[in-house]
């Protein structure tokens, strides 16, 4: 029942939502983070470009406002690897979301003392983790590194689709953290040649529930991007994508029930104990899925597309990812755009269409380029920021 999944992207495009309305970002404090001693930036809920040389900071800002998130950030960087260089070592992160009686503030950040521990604050209170933001504001990125997403190995591309699913549904970090913790038990017992096969079946049971949770939400992604596609709202700009989910966990779930699912998982995880053994990881699970992409109008593999096509599509899927938003309970956490250097291998037509379609979905974004003229087709419609000499300024 195990097979490969066909969940194919072929859906109509969905009506914008003209008055999509959320909370706003409303301020950006750095202290002795990255390049900055101290910096703060004041938000007026318009998109935010901020220009600068290379080396100036830019992705810096970015990189804060992501760390706002579960997991380590759009740079996945150590948490040593965060405190300024000069600095006393430690290093602080804060975010104001909404106005006045209403606003909201989320703070990360480490004491000089305990650099690899990481301190979560919501509303001056403490919290359990990076993943208690994702109740409260939701981002989605896209980095330069990105650019590179289809002719990487499969993990960049689940790590890619994980990081949209979880601006859809803040406890998929919860069920893939617990799903490679059981992993990661299983895989040390049966490197210690342990006998302990009941306790192995609880951890094998534990995958098979957690994983078969991945892929289910994994498969209803593809579905929310198919159904909120931008290829014909942008005139062309960036063309319609084809997307498959290549896995033996979520090949089963479109012909069975998910309770199926979970007792074959289950129970090819126990008969392929030995091979696990032998080969230091777990065969198969949602672990090892792909991502499959493909230019639909051309029906070629996103890997074989020229430069310029790949970044298209892949701001094509990111834009379908918080459209689909839209839909969302009005009650669920804002969803913040951040587009690092998004102009690169952009012409000015296709920047015109990305900012057009952003203004008119309502997001609030924060945009990095190198140049202020990469940012002309904004008008005043941007608020517009300059970052030089470890500052931030307002660009008029």
């Amino acid at each position: 029942m195990l097979g490969q999944a066909a969940i194919r992207n072929d859906g109509a495009d969905a009506a914008a939502a003209s008055d999509y309305a959320r909370v706003r970002l409303t301020r950006l404090t750095l202290t002795d983070f990255r390049s900055y001693a101290a910096a703060e930036v004041r938000f007026d809920g318009r998109p935010a470009a901020i220009a600068g040389p290379n080396g100036a900071g830019k992705t810096n800002l970015l990189e804060a406002l992501s760390l706002i998130s579960p997991g380590r950030g759009l740079r996945r960087a150590r948490l040593d690897e965060l405190p300024r260089q000069g600095g006393a070592g430690g290093w602080a992160v804060a975010a104001r979301f909404g106005e006045h009686d209403d606003e909201m503030r989320l703070g990360v950040g480490a004491e000089a003392g305990r650099p690899d521990r990481r301190v979560c604050r919501i509303d001056d209170a403490a919290a359990s983790g990076p993943g208690a933001f994702a109740e409260h504001v939701r981002f989605i990125w896209l980095t330069p590194a990105q650019d590179r997403l289809f002719m990487d190995g499969a993990g960049e591309r689940r790590r890619f689709l994980d990081r949209l699913v979880l601006a859809h549904d803040p406890a998929h970090a919860k069920i893939s953290s617990a799903y490679e913790q059981a992993m990661r038990q299983r895989q040390r017992l049966l490197d210690e040649r342990s006998r302990d096969e009941e306790w192995i079946g609880v951890l094998e049971r534990q995958m098979a529930e957690h994983g078969v949770a991945m892929a289910a939400a994994r498969c209803a992604m593809l579905t929310r991007l198919a159904a909120a596609a931008v290829a014909g709202e942008s005139g062309g700009a960036f063309p319609a994508a084809t997307l498959a989910l290549d896995g033996a966990i979520e090949g089963a779930l479109a012909s069975a029930k998910p309770g199926e699912v979970e007792d074959d998982f289950a129970g090819l995880l126990a008969q392929r104990r030995r091979v696990d053994a032998e080969a230091g990881r777990a065969t198969i699970g949602p672990h090892r899925s792909d991502l499959i992409v493909e230019h639909r109008e051309k029906a070629q593999a996103a890997r074989l597309c020229s430069t310029g096509e790949q970044k298209a599509l892949l701001i094509g899927i990111v834009l379908a990812s918080a459209k689909a938003s839209l839909d969302a309970a009005p009650g669920d956490a804002p969803l913040i755009l951040l587009l690092d250097e998004i102009a690169a291998h952009l012409d000015p037509d296709r920047r015109a269409a990305l900012f057009d379609i952003i203004d008119r979905l309502g997001f609030q974004a924060v945009m990095t380029g190198t140049d202020h003229q990469l940012f002309d087709a904004w008008g005043p419609r941007a608020q517009r920021f300059e970052a030089r000499d470890g500052a931030v300024f307002e660009f008029e």
